[in-house]
Formats: structure tokens, C-alpha cells, sequence
């Protein structure tokens, strides 16, 4: 059973008292977990479901998580955001840094690939701090997603068309 909108809301301030109690990072729960940072994060924001085969790992790595965290954890999400969160420098900068690199992507994903686009649900992200030859802190956000080529749309191929459907 999915969750609601509110209720999702209401069980994220939990689940972020349980991670500040660990003391850890997302980044430090995700290595214990063996998740990518940015998992753990939609996790605890209940923005991705908690498969039960990870819940023990996640809670080695966060032990204030209690059973009825967990539970809530593994329902099917309630994936959304709030429309004013594009708002939020970080957001607009990721926004604005997809929006002016993006046509230029597109086209390098449909040399490399052909004519498709790149999951987000078959998807890994990750963020990564590392350190400029300058000596500066850079940000490194790594998008991993399955490659999905368009289909040619020949009615043929349409299961809803075959004979074997029809009534």
C-alpha cells in the first residue's frame, strides 16, 4: 500500500532524528550499508523504498531506527516534492546546470547509444566531494542510469492489437 503525501512528510523528521542520533553522514551510513549516499538520503526522506534485504544493514549503520521505521520504510513511497523547493539555491544550480548542458548531453548519450534516453528509474546517483588541482573543493554528482533505447512503434508489436486478444 502506498503512502500518503502527509504522511511521508510526517515520518521524515523522525527518520532524520534517528540519523542525527547516529552521528553519521549520509555518506558514512551509506559505506556501513553499502548504498550510495544519495540512496540513503531518499530513504530517510521516504522518497525510495527500503527493500527488506537492506533493512538490517541500514540499521547496523542507524540504530535508533526502530522496527515501525523500518516497516514504514519498506511501504511503497510517496514520491513528490514541495513546488518551492526549486527555489533552494543547491536545487536551482543542479536545474540550471542540467538545463544548459543538457541539449549538449542528449546528443552525446544519442551518438554513443542511438535514439533513446537514460533511466531514472534504473538509476544511481551519488554526490562526491573531491579536491581541484587548484586545491579548492569540487562537488561530483554522478548520474548512473540504464540506457533506453525508443521502440519503433509497429502495430505488429502492440500486445493490445494481437489476435490472441482479441474477444
Amino acid at each position: 500500500m502506498e503512502e500518503s503525501g502527509a504522511s511521508a512528510r510526517a515520518a521524515v523528521p523522525r527518520l532524520m532524528a534517528a540519523k542525527a542520533e547516529s552521528g553519521k553522514s549520509f555518506s558514512d551510513i551509506a559505506a556501513e550499508a553499502g548504498l550510495t549516499n544519495v540512496y540513503v538520503a531518499q530513504l530517510l526522506r521516504r522518497q525510495a523504498q527500503l527493500k527488506p534485504d537492506t533493512a538490517p544493514a541500514l540499521r547496523a549503520a542507524v540504530p535508533a531506527l526502530t522496527d515501525e521505521l523500518l516497516e514504514l520504510m519498506m511501504r511503497p513511497p510517496f514520491r513528490s516534492y514541495h513546488p518551492d523547493i526549486v527555489h533552494e539555491p543547491a536545487i536551482y544550480r543542479l536545474n540550471e546546470a542540467v538545463m544548459h548542458f543538457g541539449e549538449s548531453i542528449k546528443e552525446i548519450i544519442n551518438e554513443d547509444f542511438g535514439d533513446g534516453i537514460m533511466s531514472a528509474i534504473d538509476f544511481y546517483c551519488s554526490v562526491d566531494k573531491v579536491q581541484a588541482a587548484d586545491g579548492k573543493d569540487r562537488v561530483v554528482v554522478t548520474f548512473d542510469g540504464k540506457y533506453l533505447p525508443y521502440t519503433e512503434q509497429k502495430s505488429e508489436h502492440m500486445s493490445s492489437r494481437s489476435t490472441s486478444n482479441a474477444s
